[in-house]
């Protein structure tokens, strides 16, 4: 019997699926989950902001344009995308950094952005945004 390893959230729990639709993460699996062909770290759970995403570009990294090619629809926002720990962490930098989903986020990330920086921008996102309506 095969045991699988369960990829862990910042929060010490089961790393929850960020997004699927788009469906997001590095092996397009709907998780921000990681391994060592993920070169950029692509573990932080993300809910784009016009203003993220405009930062993004600006640091060429456009996260808005279509690119089918790679099975990637294009960003607007309100999209849950896993981002990579870098650029995140530059938009933070840069006073833009995104809404992050914490039990989505991938502990990998916590090796280049500690959960002090993340804690501050975390909101929670339930899986069916419908369900805020009532």
């Amino acid at each position: 019997m095969l045991a699988f390893v369960t990829e862990r959230n910042v929060l010490g729990g089961d790393l929850q699926a960020c997004g699927t639709d788009p469906v997001t993460g590095f092996f397009r699996d709907g998780c921000c989950s990681t391994g060592p062909e993920d070169l950029g770290s692509h573990t932080i759970c993300a809910v784009v902001t016009a203003e993220f995403l405009a930062h993004q570009r600006s640091i060429g990294n456009d996260l808005s344009t279509p690119m089918p090619q790679y099975r990637f629809p294009g960003l607007v926002p309100g999209d849950r995308w896993c981002v990579t720990a870098a650029n995140w962490a530059r938009a933070h930098h840069d006073g833009v950094a995104a809404p992050v989903v914490l039990a989505s986020t991938n502990e990998a990330v916590l090796q280049i952005v500690p959960l002090e920086v993340l804690r501050p921008h975390s909101i929670d996102v339930p899986g069916d945004p419908g369900s805020l309506e009532g």
